[in-house]
């Protein structure tokens, strides 16, 4: 095994996304609130609650890549979340490299962020937009579902920046029925689906968006992801998995 990897696994990855240009909640953080190491053992406390509280990938869920690779990336995001349009390209450049070997698999789930204290989601517009996504998976199955998701990705200036219109417009785009999807849209047959997802997030003790959980199912640990992570950062953490 590599020297690196003389000191826990777990504890050389926390410090790695710790120690990292990391994105949270709409800022970088330049610098940590608390000593490193207090950090990180604050990262492997939260980490071995994980497991128990996060929803175990089932048929449901929209899966790229090998469910039973190596690496689950669990992803909770908002899609008018500009930290999450971010952090979006990032996993579909570590999907490229990492997705077609099958060595990870990134679990997309919906994480409208809700505010509590007002009552209100950061962004209005983000939860039907949630239920987009699933309009698209139900009509055309996961390869339209991912299809749409990376298109609304792309094409949203975030923060309540997208025309609602635009839902209908992307779902023909890829090939999908206007009506079909316009009548799925308006049911809000798919709202509950959101809404599980957020619970869970919120569970899991996420706050802010992009929220995500690597799983190495191997070992069976879990590491949580607060933030939208540098391309960099999160290969970094990859490699050690793997070669662990």
């Amino acid at each position: 095994m590599n020297e690196k990897l003389t000191l826990p696994l777990s504890i050389i990855i926390a410090g790695l996304f710790i120690g990292g240009g990391i994105y949270l909640n709409g800022k970088m953080a330049k610098e940590n609130p608390t000593p490193a190491q207090q950090t990180i053992q604050q990262q492997q406390a939260k980490s071995e609650n994980l497991e128990n509280v996060l929803k175990p990938v089932d048929a449901n869920d929209h899966v790229l890549g090998n469910p039973k690779a190596r690496i689950l990336i669990i992803e909770y995001s908002d899609t008018e979340c500009p930290f999450c349009k971010m952090f979006h390209s990032t996993l579909i450049s570590i999907m490229q490299e990492y997705g077609t070997q099958g060595e990870v698999a990134w679990v997309y789930r919906h994480f409208p962020v809700y505010d509590e204290s007002t009552g209100e989601y950061l962004h209005s517009k983000a939860p039907k937009e949630a239920e987009a996504l699933e309009c698209a998976g139900e009509l055309g199955g996961d390869s339209k579902f991912w299809e749409y998701t990376n298109k609304i990705y792309e094409i949203t200036p975030s923060n309540d920046g997208l025309d609602p219109k635009q839902l209908t417009t992307i779902a023909t785009g890829i090939g999908l029925s206007s009506n079909a999807f316009n009548t799925c849209l308006e049911s809000g047959q798919y709202t509950a689906r959101v809404q599980a997802d957020l619970v869970n997030a919120q569970e899991l003790g996420a706050s802010g968006t992009p929220y995500s959980v690597v799983v190495d199912t191997k070992t069976n640990q879990y590491y949580p992801l607060d933030g939208a992570y540098p391309y960099a950062d999160l290969k970094n953490a990859i490699e050690l998995i793997l070669n662990s």
